[in-house]
């Protein structure tokens, strides 16, 4: 349950984008010079799929490294703690304060029809929360993760798990997008019963089968969603330029696997070009 919830917050902070620069179909890239001893590797994942299954060259990746580092450390046992202490609204406020009479309905209904529970069970957590909720219920068939698979690995061989941002770094994103336009975004998911979102993640997860990170991007950025299109730059890009550092402090420390969300590759300031820029070589991995 802890990996489920926390596979729900990567999720949406994950796959959002910004204007994409073109680049090879691929999601595994390999990261070398700029005095790296040995080489390491990006791999761009879904957080949630319905096959996880790696490929031949990831796993080939896998064996060439020593340590694993994803968004998150999914195997911290405090996380599920942690997440329940940052779940809920401050100063008393609930959905009633963002929505309207008719809307709190919409949204109520949402929820006994996919949840099987009543929101008014859940008023004081935050919009973010309420609106993952629903992933699971947007993809016709049981859940995967590409993050479980990788900690599942690491666990085998004995390897080490790292995180590039805090859980708490993560939720913080949020509380800097005005609860407004995620309070719309979870009207308009309850209007149209989670049509437009589960299309959306239909096609999502062709277009990243199809390994085609820059058309990912581009897909991301419908202006439906409120709370991606106009906050990007909280979502993506801070998120991008701070992760640098670490993976190059990761790398130069020893052959590293690096696994994100596949919408943190491309674009100008996507992994792959701002590690370009720091002087790294970062060709794809295409068999």
């Amino acid at each position: 349950m802890k990996q489920i919830l926390s596979l729900l917050i990567v999720t949406i902070v994950s796959i959002f984008s910004i204007n994409a620069q073109q680049l090879e179909n691929s999601t595994l890239w390999k990261i070398e010079g700029n005095d790296l001893k040995e080489p390491s590797y990006l791999f761009g994942t879904i957080h949630i799929t319905c096959n996880a299954t790696l490929e031949a060259d990831v796993k080939k990746a896998l064996d060439e490294t020593t340590q694993i580092v994803m968004e998150l450390d999914m195997d911290d046992p405090s996380m599920q703690a942690n997440m329940m202490q940052n779940m809920y609204l401050k100063n008393g406020k609930t959905l009633k304060d963002y929505v309207t009479e008719e809307e709190y309905k919409t949204v109520d209904s949402l929820f006994i029809n996919k949840i099987r529970m009543s929101v008014k069970l859940l008023e004081n957590v935050k919009p973010f929360f309420l609106s993952s909720m629903f992933y699971p219920s947007m993809i016709d068939c049981s859940l995967q993760s590409y993050e479980q698979e990788l900690t599942k690995i690491a666990k085998k061989d004995g390897e080490e798990i790292y995180g590039l941002e805090t859980l708490e770094e993560q939720l913080n994103v949020f509380d800097n997008i005005p609860l407004e336009d995620q309070y719309t975004d979870l009207v308009r998911m309850a209007k149209d019963n989670l049509e437009y979102d589960k299309n959306t993640f239909s096609k999502m997860l062709k277009t990243y089968e199809d390994e085609n990170i820059t058309a990912l991007l581009e897909m991301m950025n419908d202006k439906t969603n409120k709370t991606v299109s106009e906050h990007q730059n909280v979502l993506l890009d801070q998120r991008n330029k701070n992760w640098i550092v670490k993976i190059s402090e990761y790398a130069k420390d020893q052959p590293t696997f690096f696994g994100v969300g596949a919408g943190h590759l491309a674009g100008e300031t996507g992994v792959i070009n701002l590690l370009r820029k720091a002087g790294y070589t970062v060709t794809a991995v295409i068999e």
